[in-house]
């Protein structure tokens, strides 16, 4: 079983990098659960994709325009909002901003 150690501190987790004005941190995980930051500068865009896992979102800050299976709706400061597997889904972040993702199981290929 692949796991994060116990306690995470912001302040000691690098980004990395996944261009085009995204950049991300991973948090606590195991195989079945994954909390990851992803920090957007205005005008970044999660291209459309869709992937196995469920996703749960919670806006920590900016404002964005969000598309989940061809609907799209305007998400601010305390929204969030819930992808099913194989869905199609992505972002425009409108002004700067921090997503807090939660993933299940957890994303094999962000540990890459």
């Amino acid at each position: 079983m692949i796991q994060s150690a116990a306690f995470q501190f912001d302040n000691e987790i690098p980004w990395q990098d996944v261009g085009n004005g995204i950049c991300r941190k991973i948090f606590g995980y195991d195989d079945k659960i994954m909390l990851v930051k992803a920090k957007f500068e205005k005008g970044a865009v999660g291209e459309l994709h869709k992937h196995p896992h469920v996703q749960v979102t919670y806006v920590e800050s900016g404002v964005f325009e969000m598309n989940i299976d061809g609907v799209k709706k305007i998400i601010r400061q305390g929204d969030g909002y819930y992808v099913a597997p194989n869905l199609m889904h992505g972002c425009v972040c409108l002004e700067p901003g921090v997503l807090i993702d939660v993933f299940t199981p957890h994303r094999e290929d962000f540990l890459k």
